[in-house]
């Protein structure tokens, strides 16, 4: 059933950062993390709704489309861990998780850098004709950037195959947007240009998922871009696996109010409403739980990369 499959997609990106932050003091992870509890309903109806063959980019915030887009947690962990078995053999860590195979294209730790390859993407899939979308996730510090604006420009001057993302948690680190921006609206601007643009703060995956959907239809009848604004509630520290609220730059209050409609809370409500059965449900999270066992502790006794590695997958003279 689609649904269930979409609902185990958010759990299992949940349960894999609840071991992470489990095991993170430990440090045997040796890379920094950047959580994406609070988010996960946006990378998984996203990436539901595109087809196999749809490639995707991101941010260091990686774990969700990751998970969202390969479903790999072998993989996932072993990168982790630093271990030989992980997607980049251990090189690259928590923030440049890839996997080309699938259209998991790459994530990046520089804030905006994907955006106008993800651009160069779609520009290339339009010459080739192969019915490709691209969606680019960036988080709302990225609009910030200088690039972000010239490739939404060169993107819709285009008509390219291209979603833009933007994963609108209110902050870049710990600066909010009023601190940030001269404008008083990104939908205001950025519905003067030439694409289909739609805002939402839902946290219901179904309902991204949905508009996905009937966003992926528009952009296919006119060849123009699409453009989502969604709100979402970043739980835990900008990088880390503690919450900061101590920090004093946001308040607990305003994270009760989202934990309210957290979107695996609202997920499960959805599947009951639908006449699906709990003990599914169960038995798919016990399932879940039993393979990121496995995953984790295959990642814990795999092996390092040999000094070998150094030299491989790598450009020299």
């Amino acid at each position: 059933m689609r649904l269930l499959e979409i609902y185990k997609k958010l759990y299992l990106i949940r349960r894999s950062e609840e071991l992470i932050v489990k095991h993170y003091k430990e440090n045997e992870m040796k890379t920094p993390m950047h959580m994406s509890m609070g988010e996960e309903a946006i990378v998984v109806g996203v990436v539901a709704a595109l087809a196999k063959k749809n490639q995707v980019f991101g941010t260091y915030r990686s774990h969700g489309l990751y998970l969202a887009k390969t479903g790999d947690a072998d993989k996932f962990f072993a990168e982790l861990y630093g271990k030989v078995t992980g997607s980049a053999r251990g090189k690259v860590g928590s923030m440049h998780l890839s996997d080309s195979s699938k259209d998991m294209m790459f994530t990046s730790a520089v804030v905006g850098t994907t955006i106008p390859v993800a651009v160069g993407a779609a520009l290339a899939n339009k010459f080739l004709k192969n019915q490709k979308v691209v969606a680019a996730f960036f988080g709302d510090g990225a609009i910030n950037e200088g690039v972000f604006w010239e490739s939404l420009n060169f993107a819709c001057l285009k008509k390219l195959p291209i979603l833009f993302v933007c994963e609108d948690n209110n902050l870049a680190i710990h600066s909010p947007v009023g601190e940030r921006v001269g404008f008083k609206s990104l939908g205001a601007v950025v519905s003067q240009f030439y694409c289909h643009f739609e805002a939402s703060d839902t946290t219901d995956v179904f309902e991204i998922y949905k508009k996905t959907s009937e966003m992926l239809k528009k952009m296919k009848q006119t060849g123009r871009p699409g453009f989502f604004h969604l709100k979402y509630y970043r739980y835990l520290e900008h990088v880390g696996t503690d919450e900061d609220f101590h920090f004093g730059y946001r308040s607990r209050r305003e994270f009760l109010k989202w934990k309210r409609v957290d979107p695996l809370l609202i997920a499960r409500k959805y599947l009951l409403s639908a006449r699906v059965k709990e003990s599914d449900i169960i038995a798919l999270e016990n399932n879940v739980d039993r393979i990121l066992t496995q995953s984790l502790n295959k990642a814990q006794e795999a092996s390092y990369p040999t000094e070998a590695e150094l030299f491989t997958d790598v450009y020299g003279s």
